[in-house]
């Protein structure tokens, strides 16, 4: 697999064809796949989205696409990265869109992979947009989002009979303010999932704390979900942000809140070893 770096100044190669693959150049347009790869664990992609990497004669990677996936890569496909963290975008999302549009009217079939799910805090409905607007022939490839996949692997379920009964997912990260209504969702009675909210941990809980959420409501932190070196960190409402500090978590991370945190000590495996070895003692 040949990995490439993209920047403003490859961009412009890149969007010239002097990157480009192994395909002779096609007189049609290709197609663009945006694909979900899930949260990290290899075995989470679906069986479509591994035929969309396997069918590809370019790739476009995220920041939060797994080595393990990567991996998955056929050696001979040139994947390029575009990912982004915070305060730094190897590449700017209007010329992302693009790329995608160019690299398809060469005649290349684009393979454009995201962590999660395209369209759950992905962008991935800004570049379907402009595909479409070009008349590029595009396909969505769904991913299991992180806040399933996450909890999941936390021994967390999002919903619960008699405990929860809905799931909200919130984006933590914005331009300057988070624009939520605080108040409703301290109401809501609702497992409540932060993606990116780690520097917004603080608000989170001063908000909710405000809006009347208790303080002792149970808060899971979820630091590098669904990979080798996933670390479950559970709080309270009022106390997570200084868990954060004090654990040194370091994105991705999660940010679970609700009552359905605390049956993850029920239902782990290990609850359920020490009690019947307490039974047969």
């Amino acid at each position: 697999m040949k990995h490439v770096k993209t920047n403003s100044k490859n961009f412009i190669a890149i969007n010239s064809g002097v990157v480009d693959s192994h395909k002779p150049r096609a007189a049609t347009t290709g197609k663009v796949w945006l694909v979900g790869a899930g949260p990290g664990d290899a075995d989470l992609l679906t069986v479509k989205a591994l035929r969309a990497i396997n069918s590809a004669d370019i790739i476009f990677y995220d920041q939060l696409v797994s080595e393990e996936i990567c991996a998955l890569f056929p050696k001979t496909t040139p994947a390029l990265y575009v990912g982004k963290v915070k305060n730094n975008h190897s590449i700017p999302q209007e010329d992302l869109n693009q790329l995608l549009v160019n690299q398809a009217q060469l005649g290349l079939n684009v393979c454009r992979i995201k962590g999660g799910d395209p369209f759950v805090f992905g962008r991935g409905g800004e570049e379907l947009l402009e595909l479409r607007k070009a008349g590029v022939d595009a396909e969505v490839v769904p991913g299991i989002t992180s806040a399933s996949g996450c909890s999941t692997y936390a021994d967390i379920p999002l919903t619960h009979r008699g405990i929860a009964q809905g799931c909200t997912f919130v984006t933590g990260h914005a331009e300057k303010t988070l624009d939520v209504n605080w108040n409703a969702l301290a109401q809501l009675n609702h497992t409540l999932v932060f993606y990116m909210g780690l520097t917004s941990a603080s608000e989170i809980s001063e908000k909710l704390l405000a809006g009347g959420l208790a303080a002792d409501t149970p808060v899971a932190i979820i630091e590098n979900g669904c990979r080798k070196n996933q670390r479950d960190i559970i709080s309270d409402l009022k106390n997570f942000p200084d868990a954060v500090l004090r654990e040194q978590v370091q994105s991705p991370a999660l940010i679970i809140v609700g009552d359905v945190v605390n049956l993850k000590s029920q239902l782990q495996v290990s609850a359920w070893i020490s009690e019947a070895e307490r039974l047969t003692a």
